[in-house]
């Protein structure tokens, strides 16, 4: 058997309360034995938890701590309050320690970035860390980032968001040289932010250093599966993330309705059972859930807040991938081979800083 993954859970993130969490560490376990978790939260509500799943107990361990960040905490008062004596904190401090391989949390996202961000710190050559979230296309699923860690970025922090994408794709799809294209209002290099022409500038030349790109793309492009790592700032890419989840959504609602309209249909949905099934999975965000912070010393995975046990299942197993190949050093050493950036005309990057 391979080496046992440990991950840290924060146990009581989420809207859903802690049920959801140890819920879908049992299914995870089922699809991967050699796997542990520490859960840390209140132990007189995960211990009866524990209870209610034999198989789950004897890989699990449970750390206790009283205070459980608020889903609408300021992630600033988050980390004031919350530093040392948290579920979310005492997840992220167990992989600073060594403990785990790998935290998971279902909590306030602000909160779990500054928390992450302050208690794993930024890897060395890295500016800002990002979220990356696995996108599934019409040709197969692709790296967006960043979805929401930093809103703005300039030229420099955009390309560091396509080496830590780039390492992404590496760790997950075994890509070892992804292409990547930037998130812009047009394929042509006249349009769009300053920002990003800059970026595209510096991506263009140096271009080949673990990956290849492929200049701009647009919002069409990223179901096409035009790239395999699209990169955008966080406030972009959260929206494109949320239309993305709730367009979903509707089309399965749509074709539910258009099912159920008469006989003729229930009939014809009868006998495409198998085919509306596999279109189910395809559209359920549940099957994809998990951001990825990117540029931390540690690997850190966000659950969506409102997700079920088998969303959270879909979180820990993709906490379990990244772990098991080694992402940080894959990071590491895409960001050492990554030539020095030519200096820019950005005014964001000597305030914001540099790779340097």
């Amino acid at each position: 058997m391979a080496d046992t993954i440990r991950i840290s859970v924060d146990a009581m993130g989420g809207d859903n309360g802690p049920r959801v969490a140890i819920q879908g560490a049992r299914l995870a376990f089922k699809e991967r034995r050699n796997i542990s978790f520490i859960f840390h939260g209140r132990e007189a509500e995960l211990l009866p938890l524990l209870d209610e799943c034999p198989e789950l107990k004897p890989v699990s361990t449970v750390r206790h701590c009283d205070l459980v960040i608020a889903m609408d905490e300021k992630p600033s008062v988050a980390l004031r309050k919350g530093r040392g004596n948290s579920s979310m904190w005492n997840a992220l401090q167990s992989v600073k320690d060594g403990e785990a391989d790998v935290a998971v949390s279902g909590g306030n996202t602000g909160a779990l970035m500054a928390m992450a961000t302050f208690c794993l710190r930024p890897m060395e050559g890295i500016s800002r860390p990002a979220i990356a979230a696995i996108w599934p296309t019409l040709r197969s699923d692709i790296i967006v980032l960043d979805v929401g860690a930093t809103v703005g970025g300039d030229a420099r922090q955009l390309v560091d968001f396509s080496i830590l994408g780039a390492a992404l794709a590496n760790a997950l799809f075994d890509q070892e040289s992804p292409t990547v294209g930037l998130l812009n209002v047009g394929t042509e290099e006249v349009k769009g932010l300053d920002q990003v022409k800059e970026a595209g500038r510096l991506l263009t030349a140096s271009s080949g250093a673990g990956f290849t790109y492929r200049g701009f793309v647009e919002g069409d492009d990223i179901g096409k599966g035009t790239v395999d790592v699209v990169v955008t700032e966080g406030f972009t890419g959260n929206i494109a993330l949320k239309t993305a989840e709730g367009t979903a959504r509707q089309v399965g609602t749509y074709v539910r309705s258009a099912l159920r309209a008469n006989l003729l249909s229930r009939i014809g949905a009868l006998l495409a059972s198998q085919a509306m099934a596999a279109l189910k999975r395809k559209l359920d965000p549940r099957s994809v859930n998990g951001g990825v912070f990117l540029g931390l010393n540690g690997i850190v995975i966000k659950s969506h807040g409102g997700t079920d046990e088998i969303g959270y299942k879909s979180a820990l197993g993709l906490a379990y991938e990244m772990a098991r190949s080694r992402l940080i050093d894959k990071i590491g050493d895409r960001v050492r081979r990554f030539p020095p950036l030519p200096a820019t005309e950005n005014k964001n990057s000597e305030a914001e800083g540099s790779r340097a």
